[in-house]
């Protein structure tokens, strides 16, 4: 028996600085309330015990630039602007250094969510997949090769809707650093190129709506822009 039923899916792919050749996304991981301000916010604390993830389908991730729909079922639409690590060789059970050296870039990345589903499965303390799995919520912009980039430290990390800032903090702020969270996420995946991590987004969520226009960056990374469009 052979051949497929019907197409299979469209590999998602990412840009890379200096590079001809497009980094092909494996799976999306994204990871909760990773800065303090955030956490507050939401109104919850921070788990210092260890970082918590949720996922994303690897066919949410879109381009910088794009316009995409505003979602079905949600009055409450909001953006996180977030660092976004892209994983460049197998890692599995590392210590931070192993980790760290698996890295192969970074990225500037949006988190859409639909704030207002998250909170309520939260509240009755179900999965938030409807919150944050939804379609076009991965956006992302070229990657940056860790060498070019350098050390993860005090970069500004900030975004803004229709040209007023909106989150503005640092790197720094984030509570488990990159190598952290490699570290600990390998202890329970086989990561491996392709696979990006969304490490959290800091203060100043909001929502937005039909019309709107997001612009976001991190010091060193290419910037990212989206435009929200009419629901479909």
């Amino acid at each position: 028996m052979s051949g497929l039923l019907f197409s299979a899916p469209e590999v998602r792919t990412v840009p890379v600085k200096g590079e001809e050749a497009a980094y092909p996304v494996h799976r999306v991981f994204c990871v909760g309330r990773n800065y303090a301000a955030h956490a507050a916010e939401m109104g919850v604390e921070v788990d210092r015990e260890a970082p918590f993830y949720f996922t994303k389908s690897a066919s949410a991730i879109q381009p910088t630039g794009t316009t995409i729909a505003y979602p079905p079922g949600t009055g409450n639409f909001h953006y996180e602007m977030e660092l976004v690590i892209a994983i460049g060789k197998p890692v599995f059970r590392a210590g931070p250094e192993e980790a760290a050296a698996a890295i192969y870039g970074y990225a500037c990345g949006l988190d859409m969510t639909r704030r207002d589903i998250q909170l309520a499965e939260r509240a009755r303390q179900r999965p938030w997949d409807l919150g944050k799995d939804v379609e076009q919520s991965a956006v992302i912009a070229a990657i940056t090769k860790a060498g070019e980039f350098g050390p993860v430290a005090s970069q500004r990390i900030h975004l803004a809707v229709n040209g007023e800032t909106k989150q503005d903090a640092h790197l720094s702020d984030l509570i488990w650093r990159v190598e952290e969270i490699v570290s600990h996420l390998s202890g329970f995946y086989h990561l491996a190129p392709g696979d990006l991590i969304y490490t959290g987004t800091p203060a100043g969520v909001g929502a937005v709506v039909a019309g709107d226009r997001i612009e976001g960056g991190i010091d060193g990374l290419d910037p990212i822009s989206l435009t929200i469009g009419e629901a479909e």
